[in-house]
């Protein structure tokens, strides 16, 4: 088991200005950081910062989203799903060169967008067209995949694990790993832990992000977190517990994910408390 944590609490491109932050991590335990590969324009800045994570000592993993309809894989418009293969390579590129290794995020839809309906077939079908083209690519960058399905504010096409697992199953092939998130549990799972242990049992558990109900400190609010830790180690997962939470830090993701107030007073609240409450919640598990 590793333990990281998304740097998305600090900002949506990580910079020299963060350097102070990662030594930090660093010096808390943690494994690894999760670094938003959103900028995609210039290989030489992830170079540059896979150099500064390998001196600090911090394994990567990544995320990513779809930025807009121009790279929509549900998209009705055959050059908006080409955008999105487009895309998604970049970020694969990218994310190979800093030396990811999982590619976490919805990275099925734009965030925020709604068609006032269920997911159909056809959309489905669109999307997996797009991510079997793209899975090639990420193997041959030895990188796996934790496609994050996310809750029903967010998005529309995957809210659960049931709805998740299916569309490991569509995709075919080897599968592509799907990411388990205590916070979107929390919401979207009539029982967290069941559809935890539902996701791991098909194959397809990729990754998981370690999320309070309210995105704030882990351990601080009611989401299963001590138990997913517990029947995690149970189960004997061995990947990624990623730290995942929100403050105002990146403005368009604050309005997409719906985070009007502070929910911590500080970072060093989330990554000291959060980090110390999975080591112990593996430990004594």
């Amino acid at each position: 088991m590793k333990i990281g944590i998304n740097m998305l609490l600090w900002t949506g491109h990580v910079t020299e200005e963060h350097v102070p932050a990662l030594q930090a991590l660093k010096a808390t335990g943690f494994d690894g950081v999760e670094i938003p590969v959103f900028d995609t324009a210039s290989e030489d800045h992830y170079r540059w910062l896979g150099s500064v994570l390998d001196d600090i000592g911090l394994e990567r993993t990544v995320v990513a989203l779809i930025p807009d309809e121009e790279h929509n894989p549900l998209s009705a418009n055959a050059a908006h799903r080409q955008g999105a293969v487009d895309h998604l390579r970049r970020v694969i590129d990218c994310s190979q060169i800093l030396g990811g290794q999982v590619l976490a995020g919805p990275w099925f839809q734009p965030l925020g967008v709604f068609t006032g309906e269920r997911p159909t077939e056809v959309e489905l079908d669109r999307c997996a067209t797009v991510h079997r083209e793209v899975l090639p690519h990420l193997a041959a960058a030895g990188m796996t995949a934790g496609l994050e399905p996310l809750n029903r504010f967010e998005a529309y096409l995957l809210n659960t694990c049931e709805q998740s697992i299916a569309y490991a199953q569509r995709v075919g092939g080897e599968g592509i790993g799907i990411l388990y998130d205590t916070f979107h549990a929390h919401i979207e799972e009539k029982d967290p832990l069941a559809a935890l242990h539902a996701l791991h049992a098909s194959g397809s558990l990729g990754h998981v992000h370690i999320s309070e109900n309210d995105r704030g400190t882990p351990g601080r609010g009611h989401a299963k977190i001590r138990e997913t830790i517990t029947a995690l180690k149970q189960l004997g997962y061995d990947g990624w517990m990623t730290i995942e939470a929100f403050g105002r830090a990146v403005p368009e993701l604050a309005a997409a994910t719906r985070v009007w107030r502070d929910f911590f007073a500080s970072p060093e609240e989330v990554y000291t408390e959060g980090y110390s409450l999975i080591r112990d919640c593996w430990d004594a598990a």
